[in-house]
């Protein structure tokens, strides 16, 4: 089978998530055994994540070999492999729409776990991880954050929250901070050009739920590297959850309120000219990409999808103007470098490499390929081996080189890479590798 000698560039479809059809099973399991049946015959996306194998070994279980014989619980099985990756959509699948077949892996996933949800599948420990923001909040405050960071730690804790809450024992988990971000960044509102220096544009950043509570030292970099660049920025005056967490889940509810505390404020200073930055890929890829799927006729998602970056896609823009500094006095070395999944999604090439690569003396290792923690899909019990499987790849060839830093633009992936290698290195965001190579404190 082929596209039909279509040329066209893939392209995705807005998601009728209001429509009661949307949450009706069995239809929505008649969509699944389609897109099955024909993923069964392709099996070009034998080697992403579990969902494929899971699918294929189910398939050719059966006397006939064909997916009609497979039981419909082994599908909604599948279902629960699939973190919404969408590196079959984007690296792998010949079908996608234009293509008559009219295949999106990821969305058919996506609505199954929506029926789920709205069927009360997920459970205590589900809604607790992915409500990212009020964790940080209660995580952060100062009487409560040591005793969090201390129970996370300990391994006869770790092993009750094993047994009673289904997160794995040995899933290494961030640490939570109560001095945040957002408080010791507090609201700044640009500085004068400094020197005379020419500069264009005026960033705002998006904080996000990580950095905000969890490593909030890459927030100060990137300001630090703005500012290095003469490049105003301030915060966003206040901020929830972009929602990942609960797309995730298939909680669109949760989606939409998240979206109407965020979207205003966003589309605000995006029509003042600002840019804005999230140094989180999945939060940049939600508000891109996510949100004006869910939301196609809102003009304020689509005009903060329009004004939202990754930081090195804008960095890489103010270096293609001739503003960028490229003054760095601090090699490197050898960095392995990760790019994340829902970085290779919004389709901007590697600027982190690209820029990275601009530091003298310094080597990047470069490695595209999933790491399998994917949110918080890694931290559950019955996930944990499978993550650690599918990440090994990535491990093996991190750690090739005997790299002076590891790097991914997913702080979250770059410590489960960490775990996986057995080894200790420096880890550090891009941004704060592009802070020490302009030397700043």
């Amino acid at each position: 089978m082929s596209r039909e000698g279509n040329l066209e560039a893939p392209t995705r479809h807005p998601l009728d998530w209001k429509s009661p059809e949307f949450y009706d099973r069995n239809k929505t399991e008649a969509e699944m055994a389609r897109i099955f049946d024909i993923c069964h015959g392709c099996r070009r996306c034998f080697n992403l994540c579990n969902a494929f194998p899971m699918l294929f070994d189910a398939v050719d279980a059966t006397p006939s070999g064909e997916l009609r014989d497979v039981q419909a619980s082994v599908m909604w099985d599948v279902v629960d492999q699939c973190y919404l990756c969408d590196m079959c959509y984007m690296t792998k699948c010949p079908y996608t729409p234009p293509h008559p077949f009219n295949l999106d892996f990821p969305h058919t996933m996506l609505r199954a776990k929506a029926v789920q949800f709205k069927e009360g599948k997920p459970n205590f420990r589900d809604k607790l991880l992915t409500s990212t923001d009020a964790l940080g909040k209660l995580a952060s405050i100062p009487v409560v954050v040591q005793a969090v960071n201390a129970v996370n730690k300990n391994s006869v804790t770790r092993a009750l929250m094993d047994k009673t809450l289904g997160i794995h024992r040995e899933r290494r988990l961030p640490t939570y901070t109560s001095s945040t971000f957002r408080k010791h960044a507090g609201t700044r509102e640009g500085f004068p050009v400094r020197n005379g220096e020419r500069t264009q544009g005026k960033v705002v950043i998006y904080a996000t739920c990580y950095v905000n509570y969890n490593e909030p030292g890459i927030g100060h970099d990137l300001v630090k590297v703005l500012e290095h660049n003469a490049i105003p920025v301030r915060l966003l005056e206040k901020e929830a959850c972009c929602g990942m967490p609960k797309l995730e889940l298939g909680d669109l509810d949760s989606v939409a309120a998240l979206k109407e505390k965020n979207i205003p404020l966003l589309a605000a200073v995006a029509r003042a000219g600002y840019a804005i930055l999230t140094p989180i890929p999945s939060c940049t890829l939600m508000y891109k990409q996510e949100l004006p799927l869910l939301f196609p006729e809102d003009p304020d998602v689509k005009v903060v999808a329009e004004a939202m970056y990754d930081p090195f896609e804008y960095l890489a823009l103010r270096h293609a103007d001739g503003l960028l500094n490229t003054d760095f006095v601090q090699p490197l070395g050898t960095v392995s470098y990760h790019v994340p999944c829902h970085l290779r999604v919004q389709n901007i090439g590697l600027k982190t490499k690209e820029l990275l690569q601009m530091i003298p003396e310094t080597t990047v290792n470069t490695v595209e390929r999933c790491a399998g923690h994917d949110g918080t899909w890694g931290v559950k019990s019955e996930h944990f081996e499978m993550s650690m499987k599918i990440g090994r790849p990535v491990f093996n060839r991190m750690k090739e080189p005997e790299p002076d830093y590891v790097s991914s633009d997913c702080p979250i992936a770059s410590r489960h890479i960490l775990q996986g290698m057995k080894q200790e290195r420096e880890r550090e965001h891009p941004v704060s590798l592009l802070r020490i190579a302009y030397g700043l404190k």
